[in-house]
């Protein structure tokens, strides 16, 4: 029998990136990181003279975090708990803009953390195509669809647009910086607050076990 489905994002969704990725760069390449908006154009720049670090120098600094210090996420706040909730009655699927050999480590970095649910690996293109196949697969009776980058929402509505796409940006230090998603149907940075949003759009089903706040 068909059921809900909740395709998530993973990082600053369920785990913080940003933070941890701008530490290491400062200890390991002497890089400064300094996002605004969320955009890492421009972000980072060499410490010995304030010098843009070339674009092309971008992609291989994001591998090599990836590599080797995955370990240093540490999980959003009520991550865990509202998917542990909305796993008993919908099916979750992790969607990450990571390539696909990278699919263990993910999903050995959430097992980890408490989160064991389905990790698909997009590659680095916009996730509209993989959520389109994911609901096909899943032929749910309402998806709904969260991610912190409103180029993905603007996917998502062009190739699912029956899908529910709430837009979330779970790190502090750069969501007050970012417009919400004009594609998205809602803007909510908290777990504790999109939980009630997203068991609302499963057919009006009340959240069995809601987070409290300060859990």
């Amino acid at each position: 029998m068909s059921r809900p489905l909740l395709i998530t994002d993973c990082d600053e969704v369920l785990l913080h990136m940003v933070r941890h990725f701008g530490a290491w760069l400062d200890e390991a390449h002497a890089i400064a990181f300094r996002p605004v908006g969320g955009h890492f154009v421009d972000a980072l720049r060499h410490k010995a003279d304030d010098s843009l670090v070339a674009t092309d120098r971008i992609g291989p600094l994001l591998d090599d975090f990836f590599d080797t210090e995955m370990a240093r996420q540490t999980l959003v706040p009520h991550a865990r708990e509202a998917l542990a909730s909305i796993a008993a009655q919908a099916d979750v699927v992790i969607l990450t803009n990571l390539a696909d050999h990278r699919v263990e480590g993910r999903t050995g970095q959430l097992k980890a953390l408490g989160m064991e649910h389905r990790v698909v690996c997009n590659g680095f293109g916009p996730k509209g195509a993989g959520v389109a196949a994911l609901v096909a697969e899943y032929r749910p009776t309402v998806t709904v669809f969260v991610d912190d980058l409103a180029w993905h929402h603007a996917a998502v509505a062009e190739a699912a647009p029956e899908v529910f796409r709430l837009h979330m940006v779970a790190e502090p230090s750069i969501a007050h910086e970012v417009p919400p998603a004009p594609a998205a149907h809602a803007r909510i940075d908290d777990w504790v607050d999109a939980l009630p949003w997203i068991f609302d759009r499963f057919d009006g089903v009340a959240a069995k076990a809601p987070i409290a706040a300060g859990a």
